[in-house]
């Protein structure tokens, strides 16, 4: 043991030869006294930095300065096997904790610590009490005595690969929190950002740190709901087995924006507490929008040029070509508009030329106004519809092409009355006309009606429309070959 100057503890600056003989006597030895030294009593503070040394979660060695063995705490037993009884008081390692052949190279670089500065990091294999070999890393550094010179060493070393773990894990984190392609947020137990990444920072519209403590709600116009519920599901019940899709609307500089996020969710709880305390959520997302919107529109190509290819079946086997019109357009309503028309030239197909000056539109078919249904033919008496000059159907024949037209954001009353100053059904808020065109002629307006419930139509939605107009022309012309005939 330590002849005269007794290393000292950095944290609290006591010695650690008392705290030794606070250990030994719990255990039962024979304490290490000088015959001359009176009897130390144990004091509150040596009593506490021996639970210290053993509640470590590092293992802990220390040496004096001729290299024999001071303290030896729980840890260090856990790992190795041997006790405080079987270690302290040994002089060096070698032949129990170090093979003989490796005892003067490990020593040396342990003791060496003594006269450097700061901590050394080194790496080798220890024994065993069972004969078995374990490789750790340790952290060794200088116990200076009274005077400043060095009396010793003390050394802390864990399994490496439990360090490595360590590391790794704080390397994840790092990584995470910098360089990561997909958006990491931790959430706290309040539903607010504690931890935001770049790229999370980046689609929230907003810096790392003003987003930090601010409601979702601030973040998002559209989706919140939803995802502070699935934050407090994971709270209560942990992570969902697979990720989630979160449709929201950011609130940013530039304007609102419609964002799907592919979200996966961690629960997050101390790792220090007996019971799992949570500290809030782990919240990891994904932009996926424009794969999404790019599914979403593949699907529903593929769903019309099925209806189509239905209603081309379906109307092959109706007799009455102005029937076949019909069919056309009850398949294509579905999914695609609440209501439909068609109006037919008074007088017979226009040329390019003819249409040019006005035109009157005598309606030949249309959905029941109201409540669903399959479309009726109408207007057997030939009677012109009282469409005002600049109606969009009219228009339609001019531009002899697609037209769009809508209410807007307008009130539930105004948007009634420009849907019934248009002839339409008064629910009607968005309307799309195609052109029927057969054999270089224009045969009427297939007219395309959608309600409040539903979005205003868009380009992809005029093809369509287009796609449609053209079987029904084919069956609007040849029900007028019949009727000639």
């Amino acid at each position: 043991m330590i002849a005269r100057s007794e290393p000292t503890c950095r944290t609290c600056g006591r010695s650690l030869q008392g705290v030794q003989v606070s250990a030994s006597r719990r255990s039962g030895t024979t304490d290490e006294l000088g015959p001359d030294e009176p009897e130390r009593e144990s004091s509150d503070g040596s009593d506490l930095l021996a639970a210290l040394l053993d509640g470590m979660d590092a293992a802990l060695c220390a040496f004096d300065a001729d290299g024999v063995v001071t303290h030896w705490n729980r840890e260090a037993e856990r790992i190795l096997g041997w006790s405080a009884d079987e270690a302290v008081g040994r002089r060096g390692l070698a032949g129990w904790a170090v093979r003989s052949a490796d005892a003067e190279e490990v020593e040396g670089r342990l003791l060496s610590a003594m006269h450097a500065p700061g901590r050394q990091v080194h790496e080798f294999a220890l024994l065993t009490k069972d004969g078995g070999r374990v490789l750790v890393r340790t952290q060794s550094a200088a116990v200076r005595g009274p005077d400043g010179k060095p009396a010793g060493v003390y050394c802390a070393f864990s399994e490496v690969h439990t360090q490595i773990d360590l590391e790794r894990s704080i390397a994840l984190s790092e990584a995470l929190f910098e360089d990561a392609s997909w958006g990491v947020v931790l959430v706290d137990v309040d539903l607010r950002p504690a931890v935001v990444n770049a790229h999370a920072a980046r689609a929230l519209g907003t810096g790392r740190t003003s987003v930090l403590g601010r409601p979702l709600g601030e973040l998002l116009a559209q989706g919140v709901e939803e995802l502070e519920s699935a934050l407090q599901h994971v709270l209560a019940q942990g992570a969902p087995p697979a990720p989630a899709e979160v449709w929201v609307t950011v609130r940013a500089s530039e304007g609102e924006k419609r964002r799907c996020w592919r979200s996966g969710f961690l629960r997050l709880a101390s790792p220090l507490a007996e019971e799992p305390v949570p500290l809030g959520v782990g919240w990891l997302f994904q932009d996926v929008t424009e794969a999404k919107q790019a599914e979403q529109e593949a699907s529903l190509l593929r769903f019309r040029t099925q209806q189509l290819h239905r209603a081309s079946r379906a109307a092959a086997e109706c007799e009455d070509p102005a029937e076949a019109a019909t069919v056309h357009l009850d398949f294509a309503l579905a999914g695609f508009a609440d209501h439909a028309l068609i109006d037919r030239v008074a007088g017979g197909a226009l040329t390019d030329a003819e249409a040019e000056g006005p035109v009157q539109l005598v309606r030949v078919a249309a959905t029941p106004s109201g409540a669903p249904g399959p479309s009726k033919l109408a207007g057997r008496a030939g009677l012109p519809v009282r469409y005002a000059e600049g109606h969009p159907a009219l228009q339609c024949v001019e531009r002899v092409g697609a037209l769009r037209a809508s209410a807007g954001t307008a009130a539930p009353e105004a948007a009634r009355e420009w849907a019934l100053a248009r002839q339409w059904p008064p629910e009607a808020v968005h309307a799309l006309c195609a052109v029927l065109r057969s054999r270089g002629r224009t045969l009427g307006v297939v007219t395309f009606l959608r309600g409040a419930g539903r979005s205003a139509f868009e380009r992809s939605d005029a093809m369509f429309a287009e796609d449609v107009a053209v079987r029904i022309a084919s069956a609007l012309d040849l029900a007028g070959m019949s009727d000639e005939e």
